[in-house]
Order: structure tokens, then C-alpha cells, then sequence
């Protein structure tokens, strides 16, 4: 199953707005992963590695959760999924504080955000390629907004690969901004930035409301088809495969 174009470009969308929410997140541990500057070939490579230890996390992450929106797949509840990841983006706008309590009140991932941080901190130390892709591993599940806004999105993806997809390609949109951060080694400057936050949580509305009209299956076509209309996609497929 194919994740729908529309996913993608809320996925990208997201990258590249939450990007700059992942500037101020992770700018500081960009600053001080200690890329090469003897070598214009490490310093860009390895921060190309860096970049992508942590999109490689995102979309492990995305996996995972994609496991949840398979099940309700296979049982026939896809659409009540979409509404419920939809529902639970809006509130995380509304309720900033409430959504990130459950987590930071949970003593496992307490624990577990302990050991990634000493790791990190002994990787920070080296400079080789493998550590600075293990870095960036270890930096994608340190917490940050923009990543669980987009890994509460990857569930209503449907599977597993597409999940893995989809945070792959909010992973691609966040580079940019994050790449020229720490080849800079500066911040974007802080009014643009300022602006693009202020619009983060409307378009996290958006994605929201765009979440549960495609739950509702109001027979719109890409913003939100109808159930008939998902179920003949694969038949009319079938038809023309035998012929």
C-alpha cells in the first residue's frame, strides 16, 4: 500500500516549517558536534552523516508507530484512527503543556532520555564519521515539538512502511535549515524565525482538521474520499493487472 500523495506533502510541509523549531531544539548540539574544519570533505560529509543519523531515528520512530495505525488498518478502523490523530494534533496546540506532561511524567522514558544524553555527550567528544552519524541517531529521540507533532501524524499513515515514509520525508524537510545551521554554525535570524513559529501551530491546526475531514470520508476527493471510493481504488487496480 502506497503512502497517499497528500501525506507527503504534509509530511514535507511539516519538515520544512518544523525545521525551524528544530534549529532551536537541536542548533546547540549541532554547534558542538566538533565537524572536521581541517577538511572541506569531512566537515560537509560529516555533517551530511549527522543529518542523516537523525532522519534515520525519525523514520524508525515513524516504524514503529506505524505498526499502531496498521492494526486498526487491518481491523477496518483507519478512519477512526485519522480523527483521533487528528483531534490529538489540535490538542496539542490548545493544551502545549498538558500533551508533554504524560511523557515527561513517565519514569521509563525519563530514564531512557538519561542514558541517551551520557551517550550523546561521549559521541559529542569524537570526531569521527561513525560518531557523528551516532550522534545524530542519538539526537532524534531527544524530545523536540516538531517530532512528535509529525510522529502523532505518521500513525494515520496506515503501516509500517509508510510511517518510516513519512517521517523519512518530514526527516528531508527539517535538513535544510539544520544543515545550514551547522555549517554556519549560526542561528537563522531570530525575527524570521519568531515569524515562522507564530504560523507552526496554525498549520499543526490544519494538519489536524485535514486529519479527521479524511476520517469523516465526506466523498471530497483528495481532501477527504469516500470509503466506496478507497475500496474500488484497489479492484479497479486488480481488473487491470488480469487483463
Amino acid at each position: 500500500m502506497e503512502l497517499d500523495i497528500v501525506y507527503l506533502y504534509t509530511a514535507l510541509s511539516l519538515g520544512l516549517l518544523g525545521g525551524f523549531h528544530c534549529i532551536g531544539m537541536c542548533g546547540p548540539i549541532a554547534f558542538s558536534i566538533g565537524l572536521d574544519a581541517n577538511s572541506k570533505f569531512k566537515f560537509y560529509s560529516q555533517n551530511i552523516l549527522y543529518q542523516l543519523g537523525r532522519i534515520t531515528t525519525y523514520s524508525l520512530l515513524g516504524g514503529i508507530l506505524g505498526i499502531v495505525g496498521k492494526s486498526f488498518n487491518i481491523a477496518g478502523y483507519q478512519k477512526y484512527i485519522s480523527i483521533f490523530a487528528g483531534i490529538l494534533l489540535i490538542l496539542m496546540v490548545l493544551l502545549p503543556g498538558k500533551t508533554t506532561e504524560i511523557g515527561d511524567n513517565f519514569k521509563p522514558v525519563n530514564k531512557l532520555m538519561i542514558k541517551v544524553k551520557i551517550f550523546l555527550g561521549r559521541f559529542l567528544q569524537r570526531k569521527d564519521n561513525t560518531s557523528r552519524y551516532l550522534t545524530g541517531i542519538l539526537n532524534g529521540f531527544l524530545p523536540c515539538g516538531a517530532v512528535y507533532v509529525a510522529l502523532t501524524s505518521s500513525i494515520a499513515a496506515g503501516g509500517i512502511l509508510q510511517g518510516m515514509l513519512f517521517m523519512a520525508v518530514f526527516g528531508l524537510g527539517t535538513f535544510p535549515f539544520m544543515f545550514i545551521t551547522t555549517l554556519t554554525g549560526k542561528f537563522i535570524g531570530a525575527k524570521v524565525r519568531f515569524k515562522i513559529l507564530k504560523i507552526f501551530p496554525y498549520f499543526i491546526i490544519l494538519i489536524g482538521i485535514l486529519f479527521i475531514l479524511r476520517g469523516l470520508g465526506l466523498g471530497i476527493h483528495m481532501l477527504s474520499p469516500s470509503d466506496k471510493a478507497l475500496k474500488l481504488e484497489p479492484r479497479s487496480h486488480t481488473k487491470s493487472c488480469c487483463h
